[in-house]
C-alpha cells in the first residue's frame, strides 16, 4: 500500500514516495538501531524512484537550492533519513481502516473476556458486544491503546448493554509438586503478587474476572489433585 512521508523545512514540505507503507513505518521505528548500509537497502526497497518532492501529486520535485538550504546535503538516502525520522509517514486511507478493524477485533476480544453482564454474572460473547457497540455507534481510536479506550467504551455499551468489569482477588497455595503444572495456567492471569514459601510452595494473589472463576477454580483443581489452597479476597 503505497504512501508518502513528509517534512516541513524552511516553509515547504519535502515528500518521499513510500511503496510500502507498513515496512516504511517499521523502517522508521527502527532507524536509531540500524546501520546506514542497511537503511540504504531498506529505503531503496520502499522508495526506489529516489525523489525529493515538494508535491508528490503534482509530481513538483524540490530543486537542488531547497534540498541544499534544508538539508545541507543532496544526498537523497541523508534526506529520506532525516524526512522519515523526523516527519510524519502520511497513512491511506485503507490502511487507516485496516488499523480500526484489527484493533476494534482486539477490544471486542478483550471485553469478551473481561467484562460480565452484572445481572447474571456471566461473560457476554463477542458477537453480543458487537452488535452493542455497533447499535450504541461507538467509534474506536486506531492509534490509542486499548486501556485508554476501554472506560469510555464501557460508558458508552451501557446505553445498550449491561456491562462491567468485575475482578476478584484469589490468593492461592499451589504445593511444590504442582508448581510446574499450575504456573502455566497462573500465567494467563493479572499477577498482584507472588511469594516462594519455605517449603517450595508458590503463593499468589491474581486479579480474575468474576466470570473466569468457575473455569479458572476447574483447571486448578484438576492441575493440583484439589490440593490447592484458594482463598477469595474480595472484588479488586
Amino acid at each position: 500500500m503505497k504512501s508518502i512521508a513528509r517534512l516541513k523545512k524552511i516553509g515547504k514540505e519535502f515528500e518521499i514516495i513510500l511503496e510500502d507503507v507498513e515496512k516504511a513505518i517499521e523502517l522508521k521505528e527502527k532507524l536509531k538501531n540500524i546501520s546506514e548500509k542497511e537503511f540504504i537497502e531498506a529505503i531503496t526497497k520502499i522508495s526506489p524512484a529516489r525523489f525529493i518532492f515538494l508535491d508528490e501529486k503534482k509530481g513538483l520535485k524540490a530543486s537542488n537550492n531547497d534540498l541544499q538550504e534544508a538539508f545541507g546535503t543532496l544526498d537523497f538516502f541523508k534526506i529520506a533519513k532525516e524526512i522519515l525520522m523526523n516527519g510524519e509517514i502520511v497513512l491511506p486511507v485503507e490502511y487507516r481502516n485496516k488499523l480500526r478493524e484489527e484493533k476494534t477485533k482486539q477490544i471486542i476480544t478483550w471485553l469478551s473476556r473481561n467484562t460480565i453482564d452484572p445481572r447474571t454474572k456471566t461473560l457476554h460473547t463477542p458477537e453480543r458486544i458487537e452488535a452493542a457497540m455497533k447499535e450504541a455507534g461507538i467509534k474506536i481510536d486506531e492509534f490509542k491503546p486499548i486501556d485508554v479506550q476501554i472506560s469510555s467504551i464501557i460508558n458508552q455499551l451501557n446505553r445498550v448493554l449491561p456491562i462491567k468489569i468485575e475482578n476478584r482477588k484469589i490468593e492461592i497455595v499451589v504445593p511444590s509438586a504442582f508448581v510446574g503444572k499450575v504456573y502455566n495456567i497462573i500465567a494467563k492471569y493479572e499477577k498482584i503478587k507472588e511469594d516462594w514459601l519455605d517449603d517450595g510452595s508458590l503463593k499468589v494473589l491474581l486479579a480474575l474476572p468474576t466470570a473466569l472463576l468457575p473455569d479458572f477454580y476447574d483447571k486448578l483443581n484438576k492441575a493440583t489433585h484439589g490440593s490447592a489452597l484458594t482463598k477469595d479476597l474480595g472484588e479488586v
